[in-house]
């Protein structure tokens, strides 16, 4: 899920302007995108549907796999 998100953010803003961390417990895994400042509008989009299509392309690649997946977009 790690290279699926960062393929998607990487598409829409700068390599250097965002990172990922991944924190994982057990069977739960959140995927934390830390955007900078002047970026973080692409990544969320108008009204938050860019990131919620970037949760529902995880979650749904995620059904895969017996982990569940979270995408949190924070600003750094």
């Amino acid at each position: 899920m790690y290279e699926l998100v960062d393929f998607i953010v990487g598409s829409l803003i700068d390599k250097s302007k965002y990172e990922l961390v991944i924190v994982e417990d057990g069977d739960k895994a959140d995927i934390k995108v830390l955007v900078d400042k002047d970026a973080v509008n692409a990544v969320i989009g108008k009204g938050g549907k860019i990131a919620k299509a970037i949760r529902t392309l995880v979650r749904s690649a995620g059904h895969k796999t017996d982990k569940s997946y979270g995408v949190y977009v924070e600003e750094r």
